[in-house]
């Protein structure tokens, strides 16, 4: 079901900021739809968290947020207008915000058999074979078409539908079968954070900043395309690449953070510092797609550490809940930080970079603070 919603999702988005270049907006546009689009998919999961938990209708919000999310990416092939297309971007991303936190506890329950770590891991993994696959589609559907550049996006976007639908079949399937989900839950003790909320709060603070200094692809991609360093069927290529190593990197520090705990995202975080000026002030192609790969890696520690450290530390009840709080407090972040680096981009390109590396080197220094007051709690 991950893998089929993955190419939908993400085929999209590797086209999305070429999409919106070609019509017309500009690159604070794009900063800002992105960042905005981040900041619902991830601010309202508060509501939608706390909902799930209240209600204990996992299965109905998960169903809700797919349905409304899947739609809207083959909907952008008839888009005309820039403004249009940023609806459906931020329909798309509240759709998603009204699934996750349902979706990411259904899968804790699993996952807290195996490791948390080693089980979010190995989802993202899943995820990630989708995310691969959907912009190589794309790439090679745009290499053998020819004519308006447009209407070739458009095109894409519009077989998009397919694997939309093959997620909504296999989302039925999933729960026709595994009706009562928590019944996988392993009753274990979780850590006790009594005693030391403001280590909690550090890593917020810590996330937080790693979210504001965190480029969206979409953002990358318009820089690729307006400085002419790829072809068109190449930028869907690229992201593909980064989902790739997203997958490998995503497995490889959530089975370390099972073992060293913090540490873990600590260096995967210090290597994804150097994405920005890789990607940014390079003309050399290889260049780029090294600036690729270290924003690949910091992609798949956000999206299997982070995750992980919430199923230790809440109680299974509770968990939709602090999911959604703990996304908003995320999305906020990587909206204004989206925001600024699209503003700063149409500025000067050297802005973006300085404000990405400082405020993701503050982050690592965050959590070398955070290291220091946790100790072996949750190490």
């Amino acid at each position: 079901m991950s893998l089929f919603a993955d190419i939908t999702h993400e085929g999209a988005r590797s086209l999305i900021g070429p999409y919106l270049g070609l019509l017309g907006a500009s690159a604070t546009a794009v900063g800002i739809i992105s960042g905005l689009g981040e900041f619902i998919g991830y601010g309202l999961r508060l509501l939608t968290g706390y909902l799930s938990d209240k209600t204990r209708r996992y299965w109905l919000f998960t169903f809700l947020g797919y349905g409304m999310d899947l739609f809207a990416v083959p909907l952008l092939a008839l888009a005309g207008r820039w403004e249009i297309a940023a609806m459906l971007i931020i329909m798309e991303r509240t759709g998603k915000a009204i699934r996750k936190p349902s979706k990411d506890t259904l899968m804790s329950y699993a996952a807290r058999n195996v490791g948390s770590g080693k089980g979010f891991a190995i989802a993202e993994v899943l995820d990630q074979i989708g995310a691969v696959s959907g912009p190589v589609i794309l790439s090679l559907i745009l290499l053998f078409k020819s004519g308006d550049k447009l209407a070739n996006y458009r095109f894409a976007f519009a077989i998009l539908l397919i694997p939309a639908l093959i997620t909504l079949i296999l989302l039925l399937i999933s729960r026709l079968n595994f009706p009562q989900p928590e019944k996988f839950e392993v009753k274990e003790e979780t850590i006790n954070f009594e005693g030391i909320s403001k280590s909690y709060w550090l890593y917020l603070v810590a996330i937080s900043l790693i979210a504001a200094g965190f480029a969206d692809f979409p953002l990358l991609a318009f820089h690729f395309q307006r400085i002419d360093i790829f072809s068109p069927t190449m930028i869907p290529f690229m992201y593909a690449i980064a989902m790739g190593v997203d997958a490998v990197s995503a497995l490889i520090f959530g089975l370390f953070y099972d073992k060293v705990g913090v540490t873990s995202l600590i260096i995967a975080s210090s290597l994804s510092i150097f994405f920005s000026p890789f990607s940014f002030l390079s003309n050399s192609s290889l260049v780029v797609i090294l600036g690729v790969i270290l924003w690949g890696i910091g992609m798949g520690a956000q999206e299997s550490i982070l995750k992980s450290v919430v199923a230790d530390i809440v109680t299974p009840e509770k968990r939709g809940t602090a999911y959604g709080f703990f996304n908003a407090i995320f999305g906020f972040f990587w909206f204004i930080g989206s925001a600024i680096m699209g503003v700063l981009y149409d500025h000067t390109i050297v802005s973006l970079v300085i404000f990405s590396m400082i405020v993701e080197s503050a982050a690592v220094f965050t959590l070398f603070l955070l290291k220091s007051k946790l100790g072996n709690a949750v190490n």
